[in-house]
């Protein structure tokens, strides 16, 4: 990934100030849930993902970076990793999100990993 893991891509059509909480969160392979909270803090932006049943109603925090796509129309968020992919990332922390260097660089490196090649 060419962009900082912590910052919305140019082409993701996010715009500041826009209030994504609720909308539905794509994975390159089917949907994932709905954004909880969400940061657009320059440099630590992300969202926080309720997978409901997906994954036993866990949360997930997912890099601003990921994201590939916003669709305000449709109230979605595409992002560009799969189910598995999201379902294997460190485990999200409620306390450590927001001021943990440790927690924020596990999750960052994470995601910031070169991806596989993705089956078609």
């Amino acid at each position: 990934m060419d962009e900082n893991v912590w910052g919305y891509r140019s082409m993701a059509a996010y715009q500041t100030g826009m209030d994504l909480t609720g909308y539905k969160v794509e994975a390159s392979d089917g949907s994932i849930g709905k954004v909880d909270k969400h940061s657009e803090d320059v440099g630590a932006a992300y969202i926080v993902v309720d997978t409901g049943t997906w994954i036993f109603g866990k949360e997930v925090l997912l890099p601003a970076g990921v994201v590939v796509r916003v669709d305000p129309e449709e109230k979605k968020i595409y992002v560009d990793r799969s189910k598995d992919q999201i379902k294997g990332a460190p485990e999200f922390n409620k306390e450590k999100h927001l001021g943990d260097p440790d927690y924020r660089q596990e999750v960052g490196s994470y995601y910031g990993r070169p991806r596989p090649p993705q089956m078609m």
